[in-house]
């Protein structure tokens, strides 16, 4: 008998061995070592070719040292070289004790690929946080076969994986992902409406999940609600000036006063796990805030001696003043604007400096029952220094440019307000002289010179904080990291702005305006999930690259036609590669197995058991 024999094996050593590898960069003066695993792999010519597999960044030596023991393990492990048959149609089988399907080979056909690996990390993350728990109660299936929880789940792996519109989920990505295969629910479309009538269940529920998620952070990664932390930012909107409801101009930190916003409050541990956010008018002002997020997190989590961290201009004097005499005192941190600094500044000169670590000097001012810290850091102190540099060199230059163009006063002026934009705080460094209303532009009535007493002052203040607080009895150190935490809720936003694409919005309602913004926090649930995964497991990697890498693994229709006009289809993800490989074995993950065949009839689609020969 006449077989087709396929050989299974792995490839040789020299066309798959994976290593760390490192590049050197000098920044601020001091060395940065960035690590990325790449692999060796032949070309057409026989030319070994280095492949980027993972980017790790900056990873210590403890860290470096559990990668390489992982790529040894992972190297060590692979398989044998073994043989399998496939017999044709034209072939008598033997007999068997069960259905025998004989397929035509020469016929075979692989059909819609479609995007599997990252679903299915979505799906993982997803009950890894039990939400089915909190949501199969909440969000029942409808009389006429909704299922409304299996369309969240849609919406929040979307925002996670590839955010859009629910008119491009409904028209395209649905279609090209594999969330119906892994739902259970293979071959079906998605209806744009029960993607909006969805959002509508969602907001009436938010504050249940808060107290949900939070005990999943304890169970999960043992954190508390000891520390907060608390900031504002917006989100901005392509649409017209609406008459009514929260979407309103105001500060923008989007760079979009042009248009609409709202504002978005959020509270999160230092770890990066958000507790609560609350949505509010795009022209709220930012001191008026805090004083009922006290009082939700109080009703959300009960009274308890906490401390929040906020950044400079969130309190106003009437709030921390309650916050000092509450019955339970609630303690804070507060970054203070360097204009207080100049008010204090010659208490301060009394003060000694003290020696707290090894890059960080503070002083202590007692005052009214607060505690003022002055604190001088030298990493710090270096980054503004190569900044402030950085862009008088380059407004000094520019300037030049523009004392020897033939401009009128009106465009100096226009160009003088573009370099005043780009510049920032640094224009102030600088005296500039424009020429009367009536005079010509020249090297004698347009004239520049630096303000060497202003550039003394900003030297003298690089890399100085003071801060405030009602903590008189803590350690300057523990404040002082306290407080450097606030880049972890500036990096929330971050990514909820750019890997996540909260923003521009477009839904008219206000309804809908919000639980928009409530898929997206869904979605940096299950991504905050993976980023701390990946940095007890997997150091140096980001929760956005490994959703890229996984992404590379889809998901297709092997379509086999029998011999009795039936159709076997095998649905199938594709091979994981060596780094998908090693993503799994660092994070403890394991695949399901490939999902069952089924024969498709002329009328009706259904799965059976098949034997392929």
């Amino acid at each position: 008998m006449k077989t087709y024999p396929l050989d299974l094996a792995t490839e040789s050593a020299d066309n798959g061995g994976m290593f760390l590898r490192y590049t050197q960069r000098v920044k601020d003066g001091k060395e940065h070592r960035y690590w990325s695993i790449v692999e060796n792999r032949r070309g057409a010519n026989r030319q070994v070719i280095q492949r980027q597999v993972l980017y790790l960044g900056e990873i210590n030596d403890s860290q470096k040292a559990a990668w390489c023991r992982s790529l040894e393990v992972f190297e060590s492990g692979s398989g044998q070289c073994h043989q399998v048959a496939l017999f044709p149609e034209d072939r008598q089988a033997p007999e068997l004790s069960y259905e025998v399907v004989h397929i035509r080979l020469d016929q075979l056909r692989v059909e819609r690929p479609r995007q599997w690996g990252a679903c299915w990390l979505a799906c993982e993350l997803w009950r890894q946080l039990r939400l089915d728990e909190f949501w199969r109660e909440k969000l029942r299936p409808s009389r006429e076969g909704t299922d409304w929880l299996d369309i969240l789940k849609t919406l929040v792996s979307y925002r996670l994986i590839d955010p859009g519109s629910e008119w491009r989920l409904h028209r395209q990505w649905y279609h090209h992902s594999a969330m119906g295969d892994l739902l259970g629910h293979a071959g079906e479309a998605v209806e744009l409406q029960s993607l909006y009538r969805c959002l509508d269940k969602l907001l009436a529920h938010k504050q249940g999940l808060f107290s949900f998620l939070s005990e999943r952070w304890r169970d999960l990664f043992h954190v508390g609600h000891e520390v907060l932390l608390y900031d504002l930012t917006s989100t901005y909107f392509e649409c017209d000036p609406p008459g009514g409801g929260k979407r309103r101009y105001g500060y923008s930190r989007d760079k979009r006063p042009d248009c609409v916003q709202v504002v978005i409050a959020l509270v999160i541990t230092p770890e990066g796990l958000p507790v609560a956010y609350e949505v509010m008018a795009g022209n709220t002002s930012d001191k008026t805030t805090l004083k009922t997020f006290l009082e939700k997190i109080e009703q959300q989590y009960g009274k308890a001696k906490r401390t929040w961290v906020m950044d400079r201009g969130i309190p106003t004097e009437a709030v921390l003043r309650e916050m000092r005499e509450a019955s339970t005192p609630v303690s804070y941190l507060v970054g203070t604007p360097r204009g207080r600094l100049t008010k204090l500044e010659k208490d301060f000169l009394k003060q000694p400096w003290a020696q707290v670590k090894d890059s960080l000097q503070v002083k202590l001012l007692p005052r009214q029952g607060e505690l003022y810290i002055l604190a001088r850091s030298q990493g710090r102190r270096q980054k503004e220094r190569g900044m402030r540099q950085r862009r008088l060199k380059a407004l000094w230059n520019r300037l030049h440019e523009l004392q020897r163009q033939k401009l009128t006063r009106d465009e100096l002026l226009l160009k003088l307000g573009a370099a005043k934009a780009e510049a920032g705080n640094t224009y102030r460094l600088i005296d500039v002289h424009v020429p009367q209303a009536q005079e010509i532009v020249s090297a004698e009535t347009f004239t520049f010179s630096l303000r060497k007493e202003k550039l003394r002052a900003a030297i003298r203040n690089e890399g100085h904080y003071l801060l405030r607080s009602n903590m008189a009895a803590e350690d300057p150190a523990i404040l002082w990291q306290r407080y450097i935490q606030l880049t972890e809720i500036e990096s929330v936003f971050r990514n909820l702005k750019s890997d996540l694409a909260i923003r521009p919005v477009y839904h008219q309602k206000d309804l809908r305006i919000e639980a928009h913004i409530f898929v997206s926090f869904l979605a940096y649930c299950l991504y905050v999930t993976l980023q701390q995964r990946l940095r007890a497991l997997a150091p140096g990697l980001t929760s956005r690259a490994v959703i890229e890498k996984m992404s590379d693994i889809q998901m297709l229709d092997v379509h086999l036609p029998t011999t009795d006009g039936r159709l076997l289809i095998l649905p199938r993800y594709t091979q994981p590669e060596k780094d998908h490989q090693l993503l799994l074995q660092r994070l403890h993950l394991v695949l399901p197995a490939q999902p069952p065949p089924r024969i498709s009839q002329p009328a009706e689609t259904h799965a059976v058991g098949a034997t392929m020969l």
